[in-house]
């Protein structure tokens, strides 16, 4: 232990760069999860076979997009979005750069979570929009959303440690964070003791996370 707490206090400053580094990656990633999965989400529940607002076609597309993105291996995937990396950022290299695949993957995760959580909401919330002859709009913003609200919130925790995980190969393209800097100075350097020390504070940022959502989403639970 007393090793451990050496290692952390002689490298803190490194380590706090990848602290941020991973933090600028989630934050980035997670806010294209709400602003675009959220609604691609409600999207295919809507447009879905039976669904509120059938549409073969967009389904068929928001559905394929969402599920190739999510089957990807997401090295390739980062491999394979660098000539439109390079194209908008005019390098594959640095944070910036790096959290661009990520946000697609943030997306794709997201917008599967929200259509499972709105596929569980009890059939009485829609019957009970239907008979107040609520539009489609009104459905979801006032029916379904509210109804589902902890479960999409859970849903995001999920996604954001999802996202925490799939950064630590980001340091292919530069992008650094935590579990770049526990592979390139912890093992690559045979310094095992700092390795796993990095891999302590991921552990311990992924619990208290997991404790906000949860605490979240059983405040926001009125069920």
């Amino acid at each position: 232990m007393t090793e451990l707490l050496q290692s952390l206090a002689d490298n803190a400053d490194a380590i706090g760069i990848a602290l941020a580094e991973t933090g600028y990656m989630l934050a980035f990633s997670l806010a294209a999860a709400v602003l675009f999965g959220l609604p691609l989400g409600v999207l295919i529940f809507l447009t879905r076979p039976g669904g509120i607002r059938e549409n073969r076609g967009i389904w068929t597309v928001v559905n394929l997009y969402v599920t190739i993105v999510r089957s990807f291996p997401f090295l390739l995937f980062v491999v394979f979005l660098i000539p439109l990396t390079r194209l908008l950022f005019g390098t594959t290299f640095g944070t910036g750069a790096a959290t661009f695949p990520l946000c697609f993957v943030g997306v794709a995760l997201f917008a599967r979570l929200v259509e499972q959580i709105l596929l569980e909401v009890p059939p009485g919330i829609l019957h009970a929009a239907r008979s107040m002859g609520a539009n489609a709009a009104q459905t979801v913003v006032h029916f379904l959303l509210v109804e589902a609200r902890s479960g999409i919130v859970y849903a995001l925790t999920s996604a954001a440690i999802s996202l925490i995980s799939y950064s630590t190969v980001l340091g292919i393209v530069g992008g650094g964070g935590l579990g770049d800097f526990a592979l390139r100075y912890g093992y690559q350097e045979y310094d095992y003791v700092l390795m796993y020390s990095t891999i302590v504070i991921v552990i311990i940022c992924v619990q208290l996370l997991q404790m906000l959502g949860e605490k979240t989403s059983a405040v926001l639970d009125k069920r």
